[in-house]
């Protein structure tokens, strides 16, 4: 018998996306398939931030497809949807995508290789002293599953649509514009989707929230290395991707594979920080290492990344994040605020380059250098 769409796609899906599960038919970028007399031709979509697995998935499509019975030739063409289309040149790396961010200079992912890490008070933190920074800051809230940032920003409200009709109005405190599917469904429902509607929902919140002109976009990325990630990946041409783990192992364990999927998929790693990395008793002042100390660092130096600080294990952080307070706003004097102030300016540092100066905020600061494109 003759070979068959059918039968091209079934070896197809023998193809995994690199660094994840799924494969390039259950990702949708197989596009134009067409078969004739044992000759298969079909297209590659990739999103914008994804010319690194590029090679790889056509070198494994071609493999498997070498195998298939009846098929002579295969012509493969991969391109990114604005080749595709021609709508416009490729961007230079580090550049969003101008039709779904277009007012946005820099995408940043804060993500974690399992839950339970802190990671969205991190993210929450952050956003808040990038905003003390200087910087226009967006907040997004990509944790379809459990998101956390309606309760850590402090806002239990639906969120407004603009006059035109057309774009979700973002909620505005401590200086960041942020959202999060939280403020679209049932506070106590539960979010039972499969992937395909999880990568749908987080397209929508990046195009359908009137963003408008920011710095920098902080994504709170759901634990893991599943499709919310690869979505983002896609998307958006990320400026880079913070790691968040704590110190034992267990926890390091999968945040190096956050790391590694990351890279697979051509996202820098702007470096990673360990949070609840001691305990500091407010009675007697000693210091007590709860999850034991020292795992971010030490993994970060053999995976050649940046460490960008230790966060201490504190009552006031977790106390901030249920009264919707970030403990950044409370009071920028104390250790904890310099923590994530650090964190903040080590994340500037690290999109500057490595010829970037400390933002002078009473001189314009962070602002002038993203006037200046990051130039230092």
């Amino acid at each position: 018998m003759p070979v068959t769409e059918a039968d091209v796609l079934r070896a197809l899906s023998g193809v995994s996306y690199p660094g994840f599960t799924r494969d390039i038919v259950t990702f949708g970028i197989v596009k134009d398939l067409a078969v004739k007399d044992g000759a298969v031709a079909f297209r590659i979509e990739l999103g914008p931030g994804n010319p690194a697995v590029a090679g790889t998935i056509e070198r494994e499509a071609r493999t498997v497809l070498a195998t298939l019975k009846g098929v002579t030739s295969v012509a493969i063409q991969v391109a990114s949807p604005a080749a595709a289309h021609g709508a416009r040149p490729a961007q230079a790396p580090g550049v969003l995508d101008a039709e779904l961010l277009p007012g946005v200079k820099h995408t940043i992912a804060v993500a974690s290789g399992k839950g339970g890490v802190g990671k969205s008070t991190v993210a929450v933190n952050l956003a808040v002293g990038l905003a003390q920074r200087g910087a226009r800051v967006g907040l997004l809230d990509a944790d379809i599953y459990g998101p956390s940032i309606p309760l850590m920003m402090g806002v239990d409200e639906r969120p407004t649509i603009d006059p035109t009709g057309r774009s979700i109005l973002p909620f505005d405190r401590f200086g960041v514009s942020f959202m999060s599917l939280g403020f679209l469904v049932d506070k106590d429902a539960a979010v039972i989707w499969r992937g395909p509607m999880v990568m749908k929902a987080i397209e929508q919140l990046l195009r359908d929230v009137a963003w408008g002109d920011l710095d920098i976009l902080v994504v709170d990325m759901p634990p893991g290395t599943g499709d919310a990630q690869l979505t983002l990946c896609q998307k958006v041409r990320l400026s880079g991707a913070v790691i968040v783990t704590t110190p034992q192992d267990v926890a390091l364990a999968d945040a190096i594979k956050g790391v590694t999927m990351f890279r697979k998929v051509g996202v820098p790693i702007l470096g990673i920080v360990e949070n609840m990395s001691f305990f500091h008793c407010p009675q007697c002042g000693s210091r007590t290492d709860v999850f034991g100390h020292g795992g971010g660092r030490r993994e970060a130096a053999r995976l050649e990344t940046p460490f960008l600080g230790e966060i201490p294990l504190d009552a006031a952080i977790r106390e901030g994040g249920d009264a919707g307070r970030p403990v950044v706003t409370l009071d920028p004097t104390s250790t904890l605020s310099a923590a994530f102030l650090s964190l903040a300016d080590k994340v500037l540092h690290a999109l500057l380059g490595e010829n970037g100066e400390a933002p002078d905020v009473a001189e314009g600061g962070v602002l002038g250098w993203l006037k200046r494109g990051w130039s230092g």
